[in-house]
């Protein structure tokens, strides 16, 4: 059985928000999707630039090209943004998370506007935050300390993963008919998998093992799609686009659905560990290629993922955001260990900061419990990971085979 509770499968009712507080929250959630930075920093032509830099025998890297940036619409956007009643928002509470959401806001299209300047590193530590020095060592350790392992095979392709993700789409749908999540094949090459606006994309050239597509389709659509769902559903619709800071949570939960689903093997949490790495040189302004030498020499990381890991690290001149994945991991399992509670944390997309408040505004009838929840919270299997994620150490998070 899905996940859900049936008393809340309404949306909350509004009345409870005063006009102002409606009004800057619809602003926010609708700027916010206009903004959408990582679309905007995403390369769109990552073939180019890794058969460039394979020909260059890993020396050197193409430049990136990118969509259209904000250069036109950033001044209009900021006065839109300033322009908002927060102050007038009655709520105390809603009003702090509103004028906090105002100023990633802000952040954000400064990220986007300094996109291939110098400053675009100092926007993006602004944004995301820097790679502290713990934060480092802690990457490295899981480096040292978790086995380094031959990948499994690519044995399936983007037809395969968009029949599986259809599927799992049509199990909601049955319980829950406007759940929105549409599955999307993707020209642009190079792009992987992701929910964007809801939708699941799938890049026309991804592979994967086959023993890894449920664990991914658990991250993006279990875990992003479902809390952008569920976001919608609450009267506050910024929770669906995401109240200020909440990559680290969200990514953080995205991970834990991977080993929650039965296979998150050891190369992928290495590949956290070496996103933390490649952000930390990024800021330091080292090359591209110097990132990957340093992926494949020192942390023994295969080529295709250090190639995109520096990648990643890279887009718009030095990108901290990766180093959230790890971070926010470590975060949530210290979370589990102490007694958090899981399916909470579904309600929305927001950091693990906020969830205090936002139980208070449940208490307060201004918003409501998750209305669904991914189906491997039925599955007796999936609780007992869970309940062993609670106490298993960050470099033992880890599983040897899938789920026979």
């Amino acid at each position: 059985m899905m996940g859900t509770r049936e008393a809340d499968t309404q949306p909350a009712p509004t009345h409870r928000l005063c006009s102002a507080a409606l009004e800057v929250d619809r602003a926010l959630a609708r700027m916010d999707e206009k903004v959408d930075w990582l679309t905007r920093l995403t390369p769109v032509n990552i073939t180019e630039i890794w058969e460039g830099f394979r020909d260059s025998n890993y020396r050197s890297m193409p430049d990136s090209r990118f969509s259209e940036g904000l250069e036109n619409d950033a001044p209009v956007l900021r006065s839109e943004l300033f322009d908002l009643p927060v102050r007038e928002i009655e709520n105390h509470l809603l009003q702090a998370l509103m004028l906090e959401k105002q100023r990633e806001i802000d952040q954000q299209i400064e990220l986007v506007r300094m996109r291939g300047k110098a400053g675009f590193i100092l926007a993006s530590i602004d944004l995301f935050g820097h790679v502290s020095e713990q934060l480092l060592q802690d990457a490295r350790d899981l480096l040292e300390a978790v086995p380094v392992v031959a990948p499994d095979p690519d044995d399936v392709g983007a037809a395969e993963i968009c029949e599986a993700a259809r599927i799992e789409v049509a199990k909601y749908r049955k319980r829950h008919p406007d759940f929105q999540c549409e599955v999307v094949v993707d020209p642009t090459p190079g792009t992987s998998l992701y929910v964007s606006q809801g939708d699941f994309h799938v890049a026309h050239d991804f592979r994967t093992s086959r023993s890894r597509v449920d664990p991914l389709i658990q991250h993006e659509i279990g875990t992003h799609a479902v809390t952008r769902h569920n976001g919608l559903r609450q009267p506050l619709h910024t929770l669906a686009g995401g109240l200020a800071d909440y990559d680290e949570l969200q990514e953080g939960v995205a991970v834990l659905a991977e080993y929650l689903a039965g296979y998150l093997p050891a190369q992928r949490l290495r590949t956290l560990a070496a996103r933390v790495v490649a952000a930390h040189m990024a800021v330091e302004e080292r090359a591209g290629p110097e990132i990957y030498a340093c992926l494949v020499d020192e942390c023994r990381i295969d080529s295709k993922t250090a190639f995109n890991t520096a990648l990643r690290a890279k887009r718009g001149g030095g990108l901290t955001k990766d180093a959230l994945y790890l971070k926010g991991l470590a975060e949530l399992l210290a979370y589990l260990r102490g007694g958090g509670a899981f399916e909470i944390l579904f309600l929305g997309k927001f950091a693990l900061k906020h969830l205090h408040s936002l139980e208070t505004l449940i208490d307060d009838g201004i918003l409501h419990q998750p209305e669904i929840l991914p189906p491997y919270l039925d599955d007796p299997s999936a609780m007992g990971r869970l309940a062993k994620a609670r106490q298993v150490p960050l470099s033992q998070f880890y599983q040897e085979r899938a789920p026979s």
